[in-house]
């Protein structure tokens, strides 16, 4: 109320303090989520576009080796042996070939060591059609060990761009690994549905098409590559990780166990090919359990293994029961508890591993993945022909026990503030 000369003038309150309120509760409402403000980075997007397409072939070569080799020469036997070989060649060429990305930069080293590897896929397919030497099959597919490990270097572009936001990097590495397992849970159906439908070849040439594409579009993203420090290495990632390669490594032999446990046990059931979609539900919880992960407070490795622990027992009571839908529903919730382990002990992969040896650090893992995967498959085909596949849900069950017993008693495998501990990689400004 105001009086202006002779006359009274009452005004109405503003609505502004009265709306204010609302106005904050809508615009809270509208704030972007972890994963919107991921990818609201610049550059961000480019990368991991080229990131996932490169990815894909993962989980393709494999498969459409095997049916290629197989189809063309009729053996198993030969087709297994030559991925077998791939496999090993891949844990030894691999670490060099992250030691070198981090030496000379992502762009320089990554583009020439794919080439290799898809001449390597092309020479595979040429010496699977002419009927070339069986020799030359090992070789060719040995070839393609050069491939870049594609999954740590946007993990560590990742921790370059989010080195001082812990909270940001846990929702990166977990949507990282969700990236994963969607790329292998979607490339062996592909590979499978490009072999069968189309050519044998198909799945080969498509795989490699994509990881060169892919490579390209990656590379190309040179904003955000970590710069290449010129001071010299100090430090071993292979002693830096030496707790944490056993743990790696047992995990990886409840994966490769896991697989082929289900395979055979759905085969006894009489599920034939559609066994793919139950497997895939394994894949599909964690690929769901790793992006929710990435929007709540990292727990300790401790805690994901015990999880893991327990979840690895839910297929060998399901399997128990002969229900084949009680198994799927076990394989889903198992699958839940991947994801956060592996995010877990990666972000203990990225505090321990020296400065400048990052993609170094997260190959050695993802190698002692690989080779756990190979002991545990080979384990539960041998158990499989033994005692039968129920019994053999026991090797992955025990694998996780004594994953457990890893993480309770090894002396430095310490509670993350994974969350907080990122590792500091060095900008162009900073000091050498």
């Amino acid at each position: 109320m105001t009086v202006t000369g002779s006359t009274l003038v009452i005004t109405a309150a503003s609505p502004a303090p009265a709306t204010a309120p609302a106005a904050r509760r809508r615009a809270a409402g509208r704030a972007p989520g972890p994963y919107r403000r991921l990818f609201a980075l610049p550059g961000t997007r480019g990368f991991t576009a080229g990131n996932l397409i490169a990815r894909l072939p993962m989980g393709m070569f494999g498969v459409s080796a095997v049916m290629m080799i197989a189809g063309q020469r009729g053996s198993y036997a030969l087709a297994g042996a030559v991925t077998a070989t791939g496999l090993a060649a891949t844990a030894v060429v691999a670490p060099w070939t992250a030691r070198l990305i981090d030496r000379h930069g992502q762009a320089r080293i990554a583009v020439p060591a794919t080439l290799i590897a898809v001449l390597g896929s092309l020479a595979l397919i040429a010496c699977v059609r002419s009927g070339a030497p069986a020799w030359t099959l090992f070789a060719s597919y040995a070839a393609t060990a050069t491939t870049p490990n594609i999954g740590g270097m946007s993990r560590a572009r990742w921790t370059h761009l989010l080195r001082d936001s812990p909270d940001a990097h846990h929702t990166a590495m977990s949507f990282e690994q969700a990236a994963d397992e969607l790329c292998f849970m979607l490339g062996p159906v592909l590979a499978a549905f490009l072999c069968g439908v189309l050519f044998p070849e198909a799945g080969t040439l498509a795989g490699a098409a994509l990881l060169l594409t892919g490579m390209l579009v990656f590379t190309s993203c040179r904003a955000t590559q970590p710069p290449v420090s010129a001071a010299p290495r100090r430090g071993s990632p292979l002693r830096a990780l030496g707790p944490l390669l056993p743990l790696f490594l047992v995990t990886g032999v409840v994966f490769g166990s896991m697989e082929v446990t289900s395979i055979a046990y759905l085969d006894v059931q009489g599920l034939g090919a559609a066994s793919g979609l139950v497997l895939a539900l394994q894949a599909a919880g964690s690929c769901a359990a790793g992006l929710l992960y990435g929007t709540v407070r990292a727990r300790s490795l401790k805690t994901c293994v015990c999880a893991l622990a327990v979840s690895m027992t839910l297929p060998w009571a399901a399997a128990a029961t002969g229900s084949v839908t009680a198994l799927a529903g076990a394989l889903l919730l198992a699958g839940m508890a991947t994801a956060p382990t592996m995010v877990t002990a990666m972000s203990q992969v990225h505090a321990r591993t020296p400065e400048g040896r990052l993609n170094e650090g997260m190959t050695l893992a993802v190698t002692a993945i690989f080779a756990g995967i190979a002991v545990g498959a080979a384990t539960a085909g041998w158990v499989v022909e033994g005692a039968g596949p129920t019994a053999a849900y026991a090797v992955p069950a025990t694998a996780a026990l004594i994953a457990l017993a890893i993480a309770l008693t090894g002396r430095s495998i310490r509670r993350p503030s994974d969350r907080s501990r990122v590792v500091r990689t060095t900008t162009a400004g900073d000091p050498q």
